[in-house]
C-alpha cells in the first residue's frame, strides 16, 4: 500500500508549485495548492528503472525501443479499450508543446482556433503566441457541471471560420468527463464544417466512477481521419519533470504534417528517462493508480464536507475526472482581484486564479487536492480564514 498521507518538504528543490511562490508573491509562508501536480512519492518501480538506467554511468542519446510502445498500447487497450497502432504513436517533450506544433502544423497566421471558456489557460496561450486568433465557445453549469451549448458552438464554427478545436477531456479546470455521446456530437460538428480536433487527454487516467473516460477516436472510428489525441503519463503518475507525452494520429497524411513541423522545430529527441520513466509506469503502475483514486475520492470528499459545513458561500463543482477542484467565489460579491488579495494576505494560500481560464472563469478559483489530506484540511482552513470577516 502507498502512504500518500507522508507529508514530503518540497521546499528548496526548484519546484515550481512550492518555490516560485516566494518569487511570485513575495511571501514565505504561503501554502501552494494550484499548480498541478502532486505532492505523493512517485511509484517505487518507476524510480527504480531511471535509477537502474543512471547507475550505468552513461546517458547518451537512446533510441526509442519496441517495448515502449508495447507499455502504451497494452495500456491504451487495458484503461481505455482504444487500439492504436505502433506507427499512429509519437513523442514530444509535452502536451502543450504537441499543442503549439499542431497549430503550426494545421493552420496559418491569422486562422480562428477554438477553445471552451474556462479552460486550460495555456491553450488560448499557445494560440496567440503562434498569431492564430482565439474563439471561445462558453460552457454552461447545469446541474452542478460544465455544459456545452451545441448550438452556439455551431454557429462560432460558422461565422469565425475556424479550422482547429481543442478538446479538453477530462475537463481542467472542471473536472468534467465528457460523454460518448457529447464527444459523438463535437465530432460530428466539426466533421461537418471541416474542422481538425486536437483532444487533450492526458487526465485520462483520473477518472472516478461512475464517470467513464471515452477516447476521442473510440467515439466514432470516422473521427481518426481529423483528430490528433495527446496524453501522456507524466499526469497520473507525477512525472512532469521527466519531459515525455505522446501523440496519436491514425490519418497518415496528419501525420505526416505533423512529423514535417515537429522535424522543423528540432523536436523529435526526446529525455531519455522520460522514455524509461514512461515505459516503467505503464508497465508497474496499475495498483498504485488504483490506490491513488480512491485517495482522491476521499480528498474530494473532505472538501465536500468543510465546505458544506464552514464555507457554505462556497460552492464546488464535485470533478469526474483529473485531482482539481472548480471553487465557485461569487457569493462573496468580490472581484477578482480582492478574492486573489484576501486569499494570499489573510488566508496564505494559493490556488489558481479563475479568470486566467478565461472571462466565465471570474470570482472562481482552482484547487489542487493532490496532496496528502493533512495539507489540504490546512489549506480548506486557510481558505475559511481569508473570509472569515465576511
Amino acid at each position: 500500500m502507498s502512504n500518500f498521507d507522508h507529508v514530503y518538504n518540497r521546499k528548496e528543490t526548484n519546484s515550481v508549485k512550492w518555490d516560485a511562490v516566494q518569487q511570485i508573491y513575495k511571501e514565505s509562508d504561503l501554502l501552494p495548492l494550484w499548480v498541478a501536480d502532486m505532492d505523493f512519492k512517485v511509484h517505487q518501480p518507476i524510480l527504480d528503472a531511471m535509477s537502474e538506467y543512471i547507475a550505468q554511468g552513461i546517458l547518451g542519446y537512446a533510441t526509442t525501443p519496441d517495448s515502449l510502445y508495447e507499455s502504451i498500447q497494452q495500456w491504451q487497450k487495458r484503461k481505455h479499450n482504444y487500439i492504436v497502432e505502433k506507427e499512429a504513436i509519437l513523442f514530444n517533450s509535452g502536451v502543450v508543446p504537441s499543442v503549439a506544433l499542431a497549430i503550426q502544423a494545421y493552420t496559418k497566421p491569422g486562422d480562428h482556433v477554438m477553445i471552451n471558456d474556462p479552460v486550460y489557460h495555456p491553450f488560448a496561450k499557445v494560440i496567440k503566441m503562434n498569431h492564430r486568433e482565439v474563439v471561445r465557445s462558453p460552457l454552461f453549469e447545469q446541474d452542478g457541471k460544465f455544459m456545452i451549448d451545441f448550438d452556439e458552438m455551431e454557429q462560432l464554427l460558422q461565422k469565425e471560420q475556424v479550422k482547429l478545436f481543442i478538446l479538453c477531456n477530462p475537463h481542467n479546470p472542471g473536472g468534467r468527463v465528457w460523454q460518448k455521446q457529447e464527444l459523438i456530437r463535437i465530432g460530428n460538428l466539426c466533421k461537418k464544417h471541416n474542422v481538425l480536433v486536437i483532444s487533450d487527454e492526458i487526465h485520462q487516467d483520473l477518472v472516478f466512477p461512475p464517470a467513464a473516460f471515452t477516447t476521442f477516436t473510440n467515439a466514432d472510428p470516422s473521427f481518426k481521419d481529423f483528430s490528433i489525441i495527446l496524453t501522456a503519463a507524466t499526469k497520473t503518475f507525477n512525472l512532469a519533470g521527466i519531459k515525455n507525452s505522446m501523440i496519436f494520429i491514425h490519418d497518415a497524411a496528419l501525420r505526416k504534417q505533423f512529423v514535417t513541423v515537429q522535424e522543423m522545430n528540432q523536436q523529435s529527441e526526446i529525455n531519455t528517462l522520460g522514455l524509461i520513466g514512461t515505459e516503467a509506469a505503464y508497465n508497474y503502475g496499475d495498483e498504485w493508480l488504483d490506490e491513488l483514486l480512491v485517495y482522491l475520492q476521499g480528498n474530494i470528499e473532505a472538501v465536500a464536507h468543510f465546505l458544506s459545513n464552514d464555507l457554505p458561500k462556497v460552492k464546488m463543482m464535485k470533478p469526474e475526472g483529473t485531482y482539481l477542484i472548480w471553487l465557485d467565489f461569487s457569493d462573496l460579491a468580490l472581484s477578482d482581484k480582492q478574492l486573489e488579495k484576501r486569499l494570499i494576505e489573510k488566508g496564505k494560500i494559493v490556488m489558481n486564479t479563475g479568470i486566467s481560464f478565461g472571462p466565465s472563469g471570474s470570482q472562481h478559483m482552482r484547487l489542487n487536492i493532490a496532496c496528502p489530506r493533512a495539507t489540504l484540511l490546512e489549506g480548506l482552513k486557510r481558505i475559511k480564514t481569508a473570509f472569515e470577516d465576511l
